[in-house]
C-alpha cells in the first residue's frame, strides 16, 4: 500500500515512521522549502513518551531533553498557586515527561525518516483535493505537480488544511481571543536551580517558562486580546516588556536576553471537533483534525499518538474503510475531550475581571494535585497500552 503525506512536521513524520515501520510505502509532502525552526518547545508527557519509544526514540528524544520534577503555578504578584508532582505522574503512567525544543524534536524525527529511506519532498504547497470516481483522490500541488497513492493523509495543522476542506468542507479555525508570544532562550550560564515548569497567572496575562536544562529554555506569554491585529517583529521586545513589567524572575531577563529572530507572536485559533475524519482515501492527522488550544498541553503528544494508532490500525484492518473508522472511533472523543478542557482553561487563564482570577487561583491553592495526577494519568493514557498502576506499567 501507497501512503501521500501531506504536511512534514511532528503528525506527519510520525505519521511516516509508525507507518513505514508497518512495511507501507511512504511519501511525504511539505509546504515549506526546507526544514522549519518553527515553534518552541514542547513537553512530551508520558503518553508521547510511549510513542516515541514504540518508534525507536526515546533515548535519542531524551539525550535532547530536560525531566521536569513539577509544574508549579504562581501568581502575577509571586504567590504560590500549587504544584503538580510530575515525576508522580510519570510513575503512574510508566513513562517519563521530557521538555525539548521543538527543533530538536523534529531533527530526531527527520534522521530517523532519512536512516528508513522515507522520502520528503519540500516546497510542495498543496492547492486542492480532487476526487475521482473510483474514491481515491488525487493531490494538486500549486506547483502543478500531483500526488497519488492508495491512502492520502492530511497532516498540514489547523490554519489551512486542504485535506480538512475536502473531507469537512470547512478548514476555516476558531479564533479563541488571545494572543501567545513564545520564544526560545540559551543562556551561557545557568540560570535554572530545577527542572520545573513554572505557569505564572495574572489579569488577562499568562506567561509559562519550560526549561530544557540549567541554561535553556523555551516560554510562552499570552495575553487576552479580543480581535486579530498586525505582527510586527521589531515591536515584540516592547509589547512583552509592557505586558509583564514588574512579573517575578526570570520573566524580565528571559524576554530581555531572548534575541527577536526566536520570538514569534501567534494570534491562537483551534478547530471545533467534527465527526467525520475521512473521505474517499484521505483521512486526517494531526492538528488538521483535532487542533487543541496550547493550554491542553497536548497538541504534540496527540499527534504522535495518532501515527501509533494509525499504524495499528492500517496494518490490521481488512479494508481501508474499515481502519478509518476504527480510527476516527479511537481518536475522536479523547480529542474531543482535549479541545474542550484547553477552551475552559484558556476561558480562566484570561478572563480579564480581578474577582474571577482571584476566585481562580484561590481554587488553584486548594486542588487536590494528587488527584490532579491520578486524573491526568488516565486521561491522557486512556486508548494506550498503558497503566496507572506502575507495577503493571
Amino acid at each position: 500500500m501507497k501512503i501521500a503525506i501531506i504536511g512534514g512536521g511532528i503528525a506527519g513524520l510520525s505519521a511516516a515512521l509508525a507507518l513505514a515501520g508497518r512495511g507501507f510505502e511512504v511519501e511525504v509532502f511539505e509546504r515549506h522549502a526546507a526544514p522549519t525552526d518553527i515553534g518552541a518547545g514542547i513537553v512530551c508527557w508520558p503518553n508521547a513518551s510511549f510513542v516515541l519509544q514504540e518508534l525507536g526514540l526515546l533515548r535519542s528524544v531524551a539525550e535532547l531533553s530536560g525531566r521536569p520534577a513539577r509544574m508549579r503555578r504562581v501568581s502575577r504578584a509571586g504567590e504560590e498557586l500549587g504544584a503538580l508532582d510530575i515525576r508522580k505522574l510519570d510513575e503512574l503512567m510508566g513513562y517519563p515527561s521530557l521538555s525539548v525544543l521543538r527543533k530538536d524534536l523534529l531533527s530526531v524525527l527527520l534522521s530517523r525518516v532519512s536512516e528508513q529511506g522515507i522520502r520528503v519532498q519540500y516546497g510542495h504547497v498543496a492547492d486542492r483535493i480532487e476526487p475521482s470516481a473510483t474514491g481515491s483522490a488525487t493531490v494538486h500541488f500549486a506547483s502543478g505537480a500531483t500526488a497519488s497513492a492508495d491512502v492520502i493523509l492530511g497532516a498540514e495543522g489547523r490554519m489551512n488544511s486542504i485535506a480538512r476542506k475536502f473531507v469537512h468542507g470547512d478548514n476555516r479555525p476558531r479564533y479563541q481571543g488571545f494572543i501567545n508570544w513564545i520564544g526560545t532562550f540559551t543562556s551561557p550560564r545557568a540560570v535554572f536551580s530545577e527542572i520545573e515548569v513554572k505557569d505564572y497567572w495574572g489579569v488577562g496575562a499568562r506567561f509559562g517558562v519550560v526549561p530544557v536544562s540549567d541554561a535553556r529554555a523555551y516560554w510562552a506569554g499570552a495575553a487576552a486580546c479580543p480581535e486579530i491585529q498586525g505582527k510586527a517583529p521589531a515591536d515584540y521586545h516592547d509589547e512583552l516588556r509592557a505586558l509583564f513589567r514588574g512579573w517575578p524572575s526570570p520573566i524580565p531577563q528571559l524576554i530581555e536576553e531572548t534575541p527577536a529572530e526566536r520570538i514569534n507572536k501567534i494570534y491562537v485559533h483551534d478547530h471545533d471537533p467534527i465527526d467525520t475524519w475521512h473521505r474517499d482515501n484521505v483521512l486526517l492527522i494531526g492538528d488538521a483534525a483535532h487542533a487543541a488550544l496550547p493550554t491542553s498541553g497536548q497538541g504534540a503528544c496527540q499527534a504522535l499518538e495518532d501515527a501509533w494508532h494509525l499504524a495499528d490500525c492500517l496494518g490490521g484492518a481488512t479494508s481501508l474503510g474499515a481502519a478509518f473508522t476504527e480510527f476516527t472511533q479511537r481518536r475522536r472523543g479523547k480529542n474531543a475531550a482535549i479541545v474542550a478542557g484547553a477552551r475552559n482553561l484558556a476561558r480562566s487563564l484570561f478572563a480579564t475581571d480581578p474577582a474571577l482570577c482571584e476566585e481562580r487561583d484561590r481554587n488553584s491553592k486548594s486542588t487536590d494535585y494528587e488527584a490532579m495526577a491520578h486524573g491526568m494519568a488516565r486521561g491522557w493514557g486512556s486508548g494506550l497500552p498503558m497503566s496507572e498502576d506502575p507495577a503493571a506499567a
